[in-house]
């Protein structure tokens, strides 16, 4: 196909390719309004970091500072374990949750070769995200001690209910750019492939593209106006014919 002919079949089956694209996306900016829960974000971060003996007070011993990063990854699994859920949940009674839910909920990250530990819940709700995520924070931080006989955990910062809630799962700008990129190419594939089905002849030019022979007439189609009652064609009078003149004898 020539690019011309691409622009007339895209013009010629408009209406199809734009119900499409107008369907897609009300479909799409329903589900976005109506039918997806918005899930909410909340994250405290901790740090490992033992406390220097008094002697290297100000001298940074990478020794000390090699063994907390690999404990991250011990302490990544003690968080996740029902030593730490249980007292989750003896403990924050009001925040109405199973030890094994916390379990799905909660991620822990850390970035590379960091003694920085990211500790993120989701929640539906913003409020209980912060509250149940600070929770983990503090009880993680309280047992350690009593675990690995050792008090090298301290919170760097807790979740916030004064930051603005902004919901992680939605983003209705980029989810209608989308659907609307989506549509708008399932309507012309869908254009192409009608117009690759479609074998009849629309015009002369087809008639010539397909058996090579010249067009020598067109056989028009007649409207009913252009009928006699008798069912043959009419054909147009000349001028002056049927029409006679009185005369005196």
């Amino acid at each position: 196909m020539q690019l011309k002919e691409y622009i007339r079949m895209i013009r010629k089956r408009i209406w199809l390719i734009s119900g499409i694209v107008l369907l897609v996306c009300a479909v799409v900016g329903v589900k976005n309004v109506y039918f997806t829960p918005q899930i909410y974000e909340a994250t405290a971060k901790l740090i490992i970091n033992q406390t220097p003996r008094p002697d290297r007070a100000g001298v940074v011993d990478y020794s000390v500072v090699q063994t907390n990063i690999a404990l991250t990854n011990s302490y990544k699994q003690i968080m996740m374990s029902s030593a730490i859920m249980d007292q989750v949940v003896a403990s924050f009674p009001d925040l109405k949750v199973t030890p094994s839910v916390l379990t799905q909920k909660l991620r822990v990250n850390t970035a590379g070769d960091s003694q920085v530990m990211d500790l993120t819940i989701r929640d539906l709700s913003y409020t209980k995200a912060v509250k149940t995520v600070n929770a983990i924070a503090k009880v993680f931080k309280r047992q350690i001690p009593s675990i690995m006989k050792m008090d090298n955990v301290t919170i760097l910062s807790e979740a916030s209910l004064t930051e603005p809630a902004v919901p992680v799962n939605s983003n209705p700008a980029i989810q209608m750019l989308i659907a609307f990129s989506a549509s708008l190419l399932l309507g012309i594939g869908l254009a192409f492939l009608l117009e690759v089905l479609d074998d009849t002849f629309k015009n002369e030019e087809d008639v010539e593209k397909e058996l090579s022979l010249p067009t020598l007439s067109l056989i028009t189609k007649m409207k009913k106006e252009d009928k006699r009652s008798d069912g043959s064609a009419t054909t147009p009078k000349q001028v002056g014919e049927g029409q006679y003149a009185a005369t005196n004898q």
